[in-house]
């Protein structure tokens, strides 16, 4: 029942933190920066500065995940390291509020610190993975916290959106004026429905733990990254990983940027949101399942080779039926796409090292964030055509599908 209690728990997390990447990254955040707080830029230009903030608050974890990784398995303090990022990402949401109309700058600031916080907290909730799904099965536990993730966010989303479509009926006296809002309600949402984890979720203490000084750190972080790509099928997989999931991440981060660019109307953009997330709660679930039956590897494959087509047919769409199609494709394979990446990763690390080898996954994978949305971003600048854009994402999954047929699928070897 406490073994139980503690799975519960960290999947809230996921209810908890999700309403961050779809209220305000994936949701209202690109189109109140459009329309508000970049008001006196071009589209091409506010897609740019939104597509470098993007990059380089993922830059910041990329030098910080293994560095905080390592601190956080010398002294067992996974859940505390993730409390006070999650902190971070809350306050930093709050600060977005009260910014006013053309401060693009200083709402940028705001934004890259609640992505911090909310992409420094992954790197120790992954990590808690092991701890928590032991005597489960470990994809189907991951999928569970993806699958809670898009239920929370979608319900939030949802609320949010009539919020906006409504404003009068809560006393506001325009759109923007609600939409603001929306993001006070977000970071309260996600620090309450952390309390669970905070209160139950109880980590595996080292066999010892030493004081973490900042040679130890570099040193333990360099041996780290030695013996991770020494080893080929890690190395193969977190390069694979390192391309794919920088597509599936930029879309997250563009779609709606794409979609606004096309001349789409926000209303129908933030509806094929909603789409997305609730079709992809059962998915997150179910593609697990299928993992656990076809194998990982091939449910993952799989995955990758509809977002290629997801890419292809978003550069010929014109309508907005047409992105509400790929609205759902997306969610039948997204979350199943981030869930099994997390627990095939699980599967070739060792378990008293979490937080290290999630801290290097957690690198590879916003290292990729850095390229995507700035690719898009500078394609779009360049070109003047934002089709061209969504495109060149393509070239991500091309590549991180190839080398990832090349890595043995390690839940072949026996289920954890």
């Amino acid at each position: 029942m406490l073994k139980d209690k503690q799975l519960i728990s960290w999947a809230l997390y996921d209810w908890a933190n999700s309403v961050f990447a779809t209220v305000v990254i994936a949701g209202f955040f690109p189109i109140i920066f459009k329309q508000y707080w970049a008001q006196n830029l071009t589209s091409d230009q506010s897609t740019f500065w939104l597509g470098s903030a993007n990059s380089f608050s993922s830059l910041m974890i990329v030098i910080l995940a293994p560095l905080l990784g390592t601190v956080a398995d010398f002294r067992g303090i996974r859940k505390r390291m993730l409390l006070i990022f999650m902190l971070m990402g809350v306050i930093a949401t709050l600060l977005i509020y009260p910014v006013a109309a053309g401060q693009w700058w200083l709402v940028l600031i705001f934004y890259m610190m609640g992505i911090l916080g909310f992409m420094g907290a992954n790197i120790f909730y992954d990590a808690l993975l092991i701890d928590v799904s032991r005597g489960h099965h470990i994809d189907k536990v991951s999928g569970l916290g993806f699958g809670m993730g898009y239920l929370g966010g979608g319900i939030l989303l949802a609320a949010c959106v009539y919020l906006s479509q409504n404003p009068e009926i809560f006393g506001f006296s325009s759109t923007v004026d609600a939409i603001l809002f929306s993001f006070l309600i977000t970071a309260f949402w996600w620090l309450i429905f952390s309390m669970p984890l905070a209160l139950w979720v109880d980590e595996a203490k080292p066999d010892y733990q030493q004081q973490a000084s900042v040679k130890a750190i570099f040193k333990q972080t360099a041996k780290t990254f030695s013996v991770i790509f020494k080893d080929r099928h890690t190395r193969l997989f977190l390069i694979a990983y390192w391309l794919y999931i920088d597509g599936v991440d930029t879309i997250i981060r563009m779609a709606v940027d794409y979609g606004l660019a096309l001349g789409f109307d926000s209303g129908d953009l933030i509806a094929a949101l909603l789409i997305t997330q609730f079709v992809g709660f059962p998915a997150a679930i179910i593609y697990s399942y299928i993992g656990d039956k076809v194998g990982v590897k091939i449910s993952l494959v799989t995955g990758i080779i509809i977002y290629g087509f997801i890419t292809l047919f978003g550069f010929y769409m014109q309508s907005v039926e047409q992105f509400y199609f790929l609205a759902v494709m997306i969610g039948l394979v997204q979350g199943g796409v981030q869930a099994l990446s997390r627990s095939f990763y699980a599967r070739l690390i060792p378990k008293n090292k979490t937080a290290e080898y999630f801290g290097v996954y957690n690198m590879m994978g916003k290292a990729a964030a850095i390229i995507g949305p700035l690719l898009m971003g500078t394609v779009a600048l360049i070109t003047n055509n934002h089709r061209y854009s969504i495109l060149s994402i393509m070239i991500l999954f091309i590549a991180g599908l190839l080398l990832l047929l090349y890595v043995e699928d390690p839940s072949k070897e026996g289920s954890q």
